[in-house]
């Protein structure tokens, strides 16, 4: 496991309590999990996608992420519509681990209320959070 230094947490995106990031600057919104949360599954080897087109409420399973470990559900940072998925991770789920905040991003997000973006957290109040844990 890395230590809380060691994590990557770029500050252009944000964060929820569930370590998923989020690219609110992009339209529509790009989505995955952390470094923190890829790192605590270990080796990816599936990725469940939602249909595009599906409608979600902010805190609904939006996504499903099995490791050697693990499986984890992804949850919906803001209510919205899924307007894409990263078809590449059904082919190569180790992307979520070797590019967690690139080729590894899991869905795309037209958010209902842009507004709602607004209350995740930056990447200092992530790594702040973390640290607590």
């Amino acid at each position: 496991m890395k230590e809380i230094k060691d994590l990557i947490v770029p500050e252009n995106l944000s964060y929820t309590d569930a370590h998923e990031w989020m690219d609110k600057d992009a339209t529509p919104s790009r989505m995955g999990i952390t470094d923190y949360a890829q790192d605590q599954l270990g080796d990816v080897v599936f990725v469940e996608l939602p249909e595009p087109g599906t409608r979600l409420e902010k805190g609904e399973v939006c996504a499903t992420v099995e490791s050697v470990k693990a499986v984890s559900e992804i949850y919906m940072p803001v209510s919205g519509t899924v307007t894409g998925v990263n078809t590449e991770l059904e082919d190569r789920p180790e992307l979520v681990n070797s590019s967690p905040y690139g080729d590894g991003w899991i869905l795309e997000i037209s958010a209902d209320d842009p507004a709602a973006l607004s209350v995740l957290m930056d990447h200092r109040a992530y790594l702040d959070m973390l640290k607590g844990l």
